[in-house]
């Protein structure tokens, strides 16, 4: 008696003529923020904040039980989760409106649906693939059922028929690129921010608009495809060189952001967290072995009633990898609690 083998085929990442707007995505196993997730986390991309490092501090100021998830890991899980729907992509282009509706903390388990909002195929070009433009809404929440993220990203896809022709024009102008004030201000209204170490205090009032930090000494680009896995992201470019034509694995966008936060944080000690992202555009690709430097400037500064403040700012990361010229990769604005 003979065996059979099963050959059927795995669950194949979507081309972009196979996402309709209205499709929503559940599929990505939901995840539980542990200590361990926390420390490799750190290791890749840096984490200087005091909240998600001291246990004693965060329940001594903020009563918390634990310590506080580093905003960057509750990002990265989540863009990871919704990956599912972006396996084949090309380039991540931008992010927008990315506001943390609540703080999770260490132990917290984050689940994240993906929904299909706008498609656009891109004007064809002599010697390039068709692609395509995928407006993806993001949504997070916490084993509570609590809202924790909700954000869009835009991915570009290819095309299954190379010289095939979708009819997708759809316009992104709705995609929000400015955050409201209170949903920033939601996750850390009952912060009291007085006894917070090394914050500025009364002195926060004195950062003027237009004051830039040229933060000091850049960091390494390592352990790529080690933090995409962490972060259940999916996409074959991070994994797989054979996926670019030049056989180098294509960095994960939020590697790029996770080292300009830790970089943020040593030009401002005093940030308190980071509560939301006006927008953030990547301008070119990183590659492993890539050294980023970033230079850091005030749009505004908001006071708020429990003696910090909401600093919006602005990250500009340039990319220099071995016998390269440096050039642009990251152009982030964030918002930033300040103490």
């Amino acid at each position: 008696m003979t065996s059979q083998i099963d050959t059927t085929e795995p669950p194949a990442a979507p081309f972009f003529e196979d996402l309709r707007v209205g499709e929503i995505d559940d599929s990505a196993p939901s995840l539980t923020l542990t200590e361990g997730m926390a420390a490799v986390h750190q290791a890749i991309v840096g984490d200087r904040l005091r909240l998600a490092l001291d246990g004693k501090l965060a329940r001594d100021l903020l009563g918390l039980r634990t310590p506080l998830a580093h905003p960057a890991l509750v990002w990265d899980v989540a863009i990871g989760q919704s990956t599912a729907l972006t396996g084949r992509v090309i380039a991540n282009l931008f992010y927008r409106g990315l506001v943390l509706k609540r703080a999770p903390l260490l132990g917290d388990t984050l689940a994240t649906t993906t929904e299909v909002v706008a498609l656009r195929q891109t004007t064809p070009r002599a010697g390039r693939a068709a692609s395509g433009l995928a407006a993806l809404r993001v949504r997070t929440a916490d084993q509570e059922g609590r809202a924790v993220l909700d954000f869009w990203r835009c991915a570009m896809l290819p095309l299954r028929d190379p010289e095939g022709r979708t009819g997708h024009e759809d316009s992104f102008e709705e995609i929000p690129v400015e955050l409201e004030a209170e949903d920033l201000r939601a996750a850390t209204a009952s912060w009291r921010l007085d006894g917070f170490p090394g914050g500025r205090g009364e002195q926060l009032g004195e950062l003027t608009p237009g004051t830039r930090w040229s933060v000091h000494g850049g960091d390494v680009v390592s352990g790529a495809p080690e933090l995409a896995r962490l972060t259940l992201n999916v996409a074959a470019v991070h994994h797989d060189r054979a996926c670019q034509p030049d056989g180098r694995r294509l960095v994960y966008g939020g590697h790029t952001i996770g080292l300009a936060a830790a970089q943020a944080t040593r030009a401002l000690p005093e940030i308190v967290t980071i509560a939301g992202w006006h927008s953030c555009e990547h301008l070119a690709p990183v590659h492993e072995g890539d050294t980023l430097h970033s230079e850091l400037e005030l749009e505004r500064l908001e006071m708020l009633p429990n003696d910090g403040a909401l600093a919006h700012l602005r990250s500009r990361v340039r990319a220099h990898g071995d016998g390269a010229e440096e050039v642009a990769v990251l152009d982030w604005r964030f918002v930033a609690v300040l103490a």
